[in-house]
């Protein structure tokens, strides 16, 4: 009889190689989703973003901490939960944000504007 599919159980990465892998994708992450604090966004809002930004990540198939890594950070005085995130991840971000933000929708528009101009190329 020929076996025409294996069974391979997956196997997991030393605990060594996981924390050495969120060491170097984390030298890609210069934002903090609290930045957008100082845009206007609550932090609930900003939680709400993150978590939508970090679904399509999932959906789309790419590790979701490749670009997003929970963090604790200072803020005004106190240590908050936040999120390092990737040029990509804070895109995301913004584009799942709340529009009713100014500085939120402006970064829609012209992302849209962007991209219209660029398949128009």
């Amino acid at each position: 009889m020929t076996t025409l599919i294996q069974y391979h159980p997956k196997q997991e990465r030393p605990a060594m190689l996981e924390d050495f892998l969120d060491a170097l994708y984390s030298c890609d992450m210069h934002y903090l989703a609290s930045d957008l604090l100082n845009d206007g966004l609550t932090p609930g809002q900003i939680a709400r973003a993150v978590q939508r930004a970090m679904l399509a990540v999932q959906r789309a198939g790419i590790e979701v901490r490749r670009h997003f890594l929970p963090v604790y950070t200072p803020h005004k005085g106190q240590l908050v939960r936040d999120c390092k995130l990737t040029r990509f991840g804070y895109a995301l971000v913004l584009l799942n944000a709340d529009p009713g933000c100014r500085a939120v929708a402006r970064w829609q528009v012209r992302l849209v504007r962007k991209y219209f101009a660029s398949a128009n190329s």
